[in-house]
């Protein structure tokens, strides 16, 4: 089966990764350096892809240097986080599967850990002694990349996806002064913590009271531009023999707001339907096809909302800045001025809006599309 040019839905191999060169330049310099990276931007505008993008060109480029890489979008409590640190610590310091049940042994000897492996070849760890046990004294575990850089006289990276849902851990605080306290002492370690719930990151790392203030370097993501998207989408388009014109390319990602998830999934269905040379009307019923297959989860979405939530996304779709005014209030039904920042976060809580600056962005360009021109038409 011939390869799509467009990818979406899962991390971008080199041929798909677009533009980031500034970011890349910096995140590599961060990692050669060994200096701790917090990145932080919306969901789906491709952190994931530009970290295993630099991982990737550190590798081939320096075999002295490690990357572990992983996500803990799913780990809900302190031991699983320990299970999955140390599982990626061992797999990403070693080059085969005996070498990594090796390590194990010689660098977790006190745990007594037990590797086993699954038939798609996939590893588990586990300790024989009680969680109890651990959670008193989790420094081998805490310290492990630090120990094995030591005895292998390399360096490593550690990047861990999704980093904020640590804050959703019992007894969350206690266990981000437990990592910080170790990690912070770790000479031949670099961390990347990244996530996408941008107000707990910032909580997180900006908060002076927080553990991990001033843990390192924060990079906020910044959406690819138009023009950078334009040049990409052609040359694709070029490379399996279609033609799109600049001006297409860029209308094309100018209509879901240059969200890169959705540049890309929207790129994929114009190609699809183009034989020879793409065109704007095919463009549109593209677009059209997305917010047709993407309806069903979107009612499904405003029926989980309050009235005045949904009357709040209206006054963002009509434009309006001043929603504290009385005129907006009373226009709007949204109750009170102390009701409206309850109305905010709560949004904000569910990853349905953003405030970056004075300006509330609607995160899913599609969503708010279908808002606009289906739900409050």
């Amino acid at each position: 089966m011939k390869k799509l040019p467009f990818i979406f839905g899962k991390s971008s191999d080199s041929v798909n990764f677009t533009d980031r060169e500034e970011e890349s330049a910096r995140l590599e310099m961060n990692f050669n350096s060994l200096i701790n990276t917090t990145i932080i931007s919306p969901r789906r505008w491709g952190k994931t892809s530009l970290v295993e993008s630099v991982a990737e060109k550190i590798r081939t480029e320096n075999k002295n240097i490690k990357v572990c890489l992983l996500d803990i979008f799913n780990v809900r409590s302190e031991m699983e986080f320990y299970e999955q640190f140390a599982k990626e610590a061992l797999k990403g310091t070693s080059s085969r599967w005996e070498e990594m049940a090796e390590n194990a042994k010689k660098f977790l000897s006190h745990l007594l850990p037990k590797i086993s492996f699954s038939p798609d070849s996939q590893a588990e760890i586990s300790f024989g002694v009680s969680w109890e046990t651990i959670q008193k004294n989790p420094d081998e575990i805490l310290n492990l990349p630090e120990t094995i850089a030591k005895a292998k006289k390399i360096s490593v990276i550690v990047c861990i996806d999704e980093f904020q849902s640590i804050g959703d851990f019992p007894e969350s605080l206690a266990f981000q002064r437990k990592l910080r306290s170790h990690w912070q002492h770790h000479h031949n370690v670099g961390y990347c913590l990244y996530g996408s719930k941008r107000t707990m990151l910032l909580d997180i790392f900006s908060n002076s009271s927080m553990p991990f203030y001033k843990f390192g370097d924060i990079m906020f993501l910044q959406k690819i531009s138009n023009q950078k998207w334009g040049e990409f989408i052609k040359k694709r388009f070029e490379d399996t023999n279609k033609k799109i014109s600049i001006e297409q390319a860029e209308y094309l990602a100018e209509l879901v707001d240059n969200h890169s998830y959705y540049v890309q999934q929207l790129a994929q269905q114009s190609w699809l339907r183009t034989k020879t040379s793409c065109s704007k009307s095919i463009i549109d019923e593209s677009l059209q096809g997305i917010k047709n297959q993407l309806s069903l989860l979107f009612i499904g979405q405003v029926e989980t909302m309050t009235a005045t939530q949904l009357n709040f996304l209206k006054a963002v779709i009509d434009g309006e800045t001043a929603f504290t005014s009385q005129e907006n209030l009373k226009k709007y039904r949204l109750g009170s001025s102390a009701n409206l920042k309850k109305i905010k976060n709560a949004l904000i809580s569910r990853e349905i809006i953003d405030i970056p600056t004075q300006k509330v962005d609607i995160l899913d360009p599609i969503f708010k599309l279908w808002l606009q021109e289906e739900f409050f038409k």
